[in-house]
């Protein structure tokens, strides 16, 4: 998935590609005990759009959906759908879900999803985890530009908020804090070098999001030229005596940075690691 180009890695996001209309996948509706605490709203909601210029923030515009998450945190993505062709639609709700994977092929788990709503031509669909939920689309019949059973609106929480395994075949590396919680792919994740650009040497960690945000890469190779990097990677390195324990961890890694930020450190059951701060961010194709 990565390629050096100057851009930002998008871990999530949607991409208009196929048709919807197939058969449900196996395991995609289930029935289910309905959360402690239902979404009770109306389900059709208008499009809160922002004014103005610039990238949309996480979850504007989805609506019902976005109303209907219950996140330890922040919305992590969501919107409103765009126009499709006869016979992308499906036939009932159930399809009408199917081909909001279909024609945008989600990160959100594509199994496990329940009715906790109906109202007229909508019907409100919701991933739970531990009975919250983490993932919900709202599919409606026949809308302008959108004939059959569809998506109407979509959101999701964070990554770290869904099954770690799940969140584990997506490539997503949840680091923890002190006290055992997970962290917000927002504020740290990681993730290895993609195979298809013969980066499987290297590793990315990402801290923060938005213009603050800083990448760090791990290169023991030497993949990436050194102008791309503010600094160059040590396998054995000496911790700064000003460097601080961020209280992140994943698995025996635990990150430690000075308070220049320009490297992150890594200690590790071996002893630390140097990674540099990427001079832009490094991002495949």
């Amino acid at each position: 998935m990565r390629r050096v180009i100057a851009a930002g890695v998008v871990l999530a996001g949607l991409a208009l590609a196929g048709c919807g209309g197939a058969d449900v996948r196996d395991g995609l509706v289930v029935k289910g005990t309905p959360p402690a605490t239902p979404y009770t709203g109306p389900l059709h909601l208008p499009s809160e759009k922002k004014s103005g210029d610039g990238e949309p923030e996480p979850g504007e515009g989805s609506g019902a959906a976005g109303k209907a998450l219950e996140c330890d945190g922040a919305i992590f993505s969501g919107g409103g759908s765009d126009r499709w062709s006869k016979g992308d639609g499906g036939s009932t709700p159930e399809e009408g879900l199917n081909a909001y994977f279909d024609i945008y092929v989600p990160e959100e788990p594509d199994y496990g999803y329940r009715v906790e709503r109906r109202e007229g031509d909508r019907v409100l669909f919701s991933f739970d985890v531990k009975g919250r939920t983490k993932v919900a689309v709202v599919v409606a019949k026949d809308q302008p530009r959108r004939p059959g059973w569809g998506p109407e609106t979509s959101a999701s929480c964070d990554p770290s908020e869904w099954p770690a395994s799940y969140a584990r075949s997506k490539g997503y590396e949840i680091w923890v804090d002190r006290t055992g919680h997970r962290v917000p792919t927002t504020k740290v994740i990681s993730s290895p070098g993609a195979e298809h650009c013969d980066w499987q040497s290297a590793h990315f960690l990402d801290l923060g999001s938005g213009p603050n945000s800083r990448m760090y890469v791990r290169d023991p190779e030497g993949l990436f030229d050194t102008e791309l990097l503010n600094g160059t990677y040590d396998a054995d390195a000496r911790m700064p005596a000003d460097a601080r324990d961020t209280g992140y961890h994943y698995r025996d890694w635990t990150l430690w940075l000075a308070p220049d930020r320009s490297t992150a450190y890594i200690r590790t059951s071996d002893g630390v690691e140097a990674w540099p701060a990427a001079a832009d961010r490094i991002g495949c194709r």
